[in-house]
């Protein structure tokens, strides 16, 4: 089995981000935690059962720091910013490990690049994961990104002070919150991919209703996703008729029914896994009603309102005030009652979730950020983020007037903040009514 093998043929390397950009987020990183030795570890496939790995997606700040995304592998940065990164080596054809191991041999889950190449690629040390084990022997001042790799995390004790290592999380978020100007082409990448995904849902909702429902529809974008993107940036949500008002509605498995809406929240990963994360509350086969036609204005007016409150230097929390006073005055009209803007305004039983987020490498960017650099700071130029007010009735509200009960309704676009606002990078999907009735029509 190990003899007369041909050489493997040269291995085709490319690296997630710039290398050199890479090298100047490390660089920033060590001024910004000095004495510190800091590992970051990439992660490993989660395990599905029977024996089988999900596809294997790096850990994020592993990414920003190195653009390099091998189950395993782990970044090293030494108090003097010198960087090693650790990692499997190939399994040849003379080793047990490449027929037996289906984890990790390289008959069953294809060859690895030499560490040389990857040196070579990415400008920077490598060495065989094997080693972690002497370099992080002596555990003082090291700071480790924990909950990623139990072994990693076991290589290193955990403090009796969780600080240091809590604080390294947070740095790692603070650094990826302003997007440079080839992450926000990343970003635009995956969100035209993403309209593209919109437009094959909205192409397949005549064949949704006479088949399998939401599943279609979520089937529809998660080939787009694969196709022009790594693949879909998040479990799609697809959620027909009272659906809509639950968040998070993930298991896409409902019947859909002309005259209803369908809510699709959804994002394409571009091949350097960034995101795009957009929604858009469609009509199912037949003209909208005039209480959904006012239900998607109201949001839509909602959103554009939180579209001016956006620019360099105003609060991150302050599109959510705009977007709030639109929708509480919305819903009075609507005779919902008890809709004063405030922190008592009963508004939010209906509006539920904040109305918007980060974006980058992950859908909900930076989250381990500190509030004074987030949820309480200002916006920056650079800073991508979500702008996605919505309306949730639940079908078992009795605050409500009986025809609202069971429709949700939402509306999501990514904006990036430029010099004296921001620039709305889907600005190319409909949000209106009309505009959304016309584009639907003219795609099937």
């Amino acid at each position: 089995m190990c003899e007369r093998w041909a050489p493997a043929e040269p291995f085709e390397l490319a690296p997630l981000a710039p290398p050199d950009r890479c090298a100047a987020r490390r660089a920033r990183l060590a001024s910004l935690l000095p004495g510190s030795r800091i590992v970051v570890p990439a992660g490993r496939a989660a395990r599905r059962g029977g024996g089988q790995d999900y596809r294997f997606r790096p850990e994020s700040d592993y990414v920003y720091l190195t653009g390099e995304g091998s189950a395993g592998g782990v970044l090293v940065l030494d108090p003097d910013g010198d960087a090693t990164l650790f990692l499997r080596p190939p399994s040849g054809r003379e080793t047990d490990e490449f027929f037996r191991d289906y984890h990790h041999g390289e008959l069953w889950v294809g060859r690895r690049p030499a560490l040389e190449e990857v040196e070579e690629l990415l400008g920077m040390r490598c060495r065989a994961l094997a080693d972690l084990g002497d370099a992080l022997a002596a555990p003082d001042g090291t700071r480790v990104w924990r909950g990623i790799d139990p072994e990693v995390d076991a290589l290193v004790p955990p403090p009796e002070d969780p600080y240091p290592d809590g604080e390294l999380k947070a740095v790692l978020s603070e650094l990826r919150l302003v997007k440079d100007e080839w992450e926000v082409a990343q970003i635009e990448e995956a969100v035209a991919a993403t309209i593209r995904g919109f437009e094959d849902v909205a192409e397949a909702i005549s064949r949704a209703l006479a088949g399998c429902g939401e599943r279609e529809l979520e089937a529809a974008f998660a080939r787009r996703a694969r196709l022009d993107g790594n693949d879909a940036a998040f479990n799609p949500i697809v959620a027909g008729g009272a659906h809509a008002t639950i968040l998070h509605w993930t298991r896409n498995d409902g019947a859909l029914r002309p005259g209803e809406l369908v809510l699709v929240d959804a994002g394409v990963e571009s091949r350097t896994l960034y995101t795009g994360d957009l929604t858009r509350t469609l009509p199912l086969g037949a003209p909208l009603t005039d209480l959904q036609r006012s239900l998607l204005n109201l949001v839509a007016d909602a959103q554009q309102a939180s579209f001016a409150a956006i620019a360099p230097g105003r609060p991150f929390r302050e599109f959510r005030r705009a977007s709030d006073e639109v929708l509480a005055r919305g819903l009075e009209e609507l005779g919902v009652f008890g809709t004063t803007v405030g922190d008592d305004g009963l508004y939010r039983r209906y509006t539920l979730c904040g109305p918007g987020h980060m974006l980058g490498l992950d859908v909900h960017d930076c989250a381990a950020a500190r509030a004074g650099a987030y949820l309480d700071g200002a916006l920056e130029v650079g800073m991508v983020l979500t702008v996605e007010p919505g309306l949730y009735f639940q079908a078992d509200d009795l605050t409500l007037p009986e025809e609202l009960r069971g429709i949700g309704v939402r509306v999501e676009d990514d904006v990036v903040v430029e010099d004296g606002g921001c620039r709305n990078l889907s600005e190319a999907l409909p949000r209106r009514p009309d505009e959304l009735e016309r584009w639907i029509a003219g795609l099937q």
